[in-house]
């Protein structure tokens, strides 16, 4: 065969492979492989091609946060909603006195000067002093049955969320004032029923924390933003500059019933002493009090020296006189706070009790308050390192009662609620038809029967 020198080993191996080739090429691979390539080909050139994504503006839009977004709720017309202002729109505010002419006075300024003269004219009369004393709970009870909210007394009278109110004292007329978060003041007429009742001002940069109509003199409007300190003077229309710092301001009250003297608050944690009587804007005194931060300063109604500042956990009655720089004690210390402290009070006819709210999750408010509760407290003997803790509640004085508080409410429907000092719910506030949202700032009328509410869209109630 050609192969006889081989061994027996290697002519089977050879013998093996000769026939493995005979079988493999009566199997056509090479063809196989060939349709296999052709196939692969052809599903290759009829592939689909991945389907783009929809463009950004093709897609459903994102759910967005509508509070984020500045968009009021539903039941609440969205013409009104205040759109942010622009850096243009709403200049940095100069230093020094401004004059006081509103933001419409091109187009109003006839309805602007009749505003200005109702206000000059009503703070010319003195109010009467005849029956001042406190009601009984009763009569009380009667008095705020028979206040209403009907829609003509209900305005948009500030662009953005509500701050600070202050009302007029006057029992002819009903003057209010609204700082808003950007710096502006309203005033509203709200006597006059007239569209053209209400006028908008701005003299601050930044949002109005505290305002007050001067107890001496209401011709004079002090408010009090971040950085400065003003007083209003309809008599020579102008918003004078008091005080400026680079602290922030949060809050301030009259130490004298002259108004000539005030103790500030700083965000920072200190209090400042000012003095409208001497010349520049500094204060007298800056204090480091070893408060964190104080959101409220409020002065005793009776003993003028002492006064009540509100911060973090810490309440505490301190002595203006002994005030200095730094290393000051408090008088008195209001303990049971867990969380951060938005205001504290005194009773607003003796000082003998004091209102606080705090975030401590019991009762719920808006804006500023969050989580609130409020606690009241016995201070007759203001001498001791604390005071007792009375009832778990929460609210704002009304100045013509020495054992009741106002407060907004959360509750459905909205409403503002008037409590007993023992947390007896005397009264709700409320109007389906014309209260919808919440109230967070209030304020009461020191001699009438007037409440005034205002919500985060600068709207005002009255009752």
């Amino acid at each position: 065969d050609g192969y006889s020198h081989l061994s027996a080993y290697e002519r089977k191996r050879l013998k093996n492979i000769t026939e493995n080739a005979k079988f493999f090429a009566a199997l056509k691979l090479h063809e196989v492989s060939a349709r296999l390539n052709e196939i692969a080909t052809k599903r290759q050139s009829h592939v689909t091609k991945r389907r783009k994504p929809k463009k950004v503006e093709d897609e459903t839009a994102r759910r967005r946060s509508m509070r984020l977004l500045r968009v009021e709720p539903v039941d609440i017309p969205l013409v009104e909603t205040p759109a942010r202002p622009e850096a243009e729109e709403y200049p940095q505010v100069p230093v020094g006195p401004l004059p006081m002419v509103p933001e419409d006075q091109a187009e109003n300024s006839k309805w602007t000067e009749v505003l200005l003269s109702t206000w000059m004219r009503i703070s010319e009369l003195k109010a009467d002093d005849a029956d001042r004393g406190t009601p009984d709970i009763k009569r009380y009870q009667e008095s705020l049955s028979s206040m209403v909210l009907s829609e003509e007394n209900i305005r948009k009278v500030v662009k953005a969320r509500v701050c600070s109110l202050a009302i007029h004292p006057s029992e002819s007329t009903i003057l209010v004032a609204a700082g808003d978060k950007w710096g502006h003041i309203g005033l509203w007429n709200v006597s006059c029923r007239s569209e053209e009742g209400a006028h908008i001002f701005i003299p601050h940069s930044f949002q109005v924390n505290c305002m007050h109509f001067s107890p001496c003199n209401p011709a004079h409007l002090l408010s009090l933003s971040n950085d400065t300190l003003r007083c209003g003077d309809v008599t020579r229309a102008v918003f004078d500059e008091i005080c400026r710092s680079e602290e922030s301001f949060s809050s301030f009250d009259f130490l004298e019933e002259n108004a000539s003297t005030a103790i500030v608050g700083h965000w920072d944690g200190n209090v400042a002493v000012v003095d409208r009587r001497t010349p520049g804007m500094s204060s007298e005194l800056c204090a480091d009090i070893g408060f964190r931060r104080t959101r409220t300063v409020h002065v005793h109604p009776v003993n003028k020296q002492y006064f009540l500042a509100a911060g973090s956990v810490d309440v505490c009655v301190f002595d203006v006189r002994y005030l200095k720089a730094k290393g000051n004690e408090p008088l008195s210390s209001l303990t049971g706070h867990t969380k951060s402290v938005a205001s504290a009070y005194f009773s607003p006819v003796t000082g003998s009790r004091v209102v606080t709210t705090c975030a401590d999750d019991k009762l719920r408010s808006v804006v500023l308050m969050c989580c609130s509760v409020l606690r009241v407290y016995d201070t007759t003997s203001l001498s001791s390192s604390t005071v007792t803790l009375l009832s778990t509640i929460r609210a704002i004085w009304d100045p013509k009662q020495e054992h009741c508080f106002l407060v907004g409410s959360m509750a459905q429907p909205r409403q503002i609620q008037v409590f007993q000092d023992t947390g007896k719910l005397l009264h709700s506030f409320c109007n389906v038809d014309c209260l919808s949202s919440v109230c967070s700032i209030n304020v009461v009328h020191p001699s009438q029967n007037i409440l005034v509410g205002g919500n985060s869209s600068g709207r005002l109630h009255v009752f």
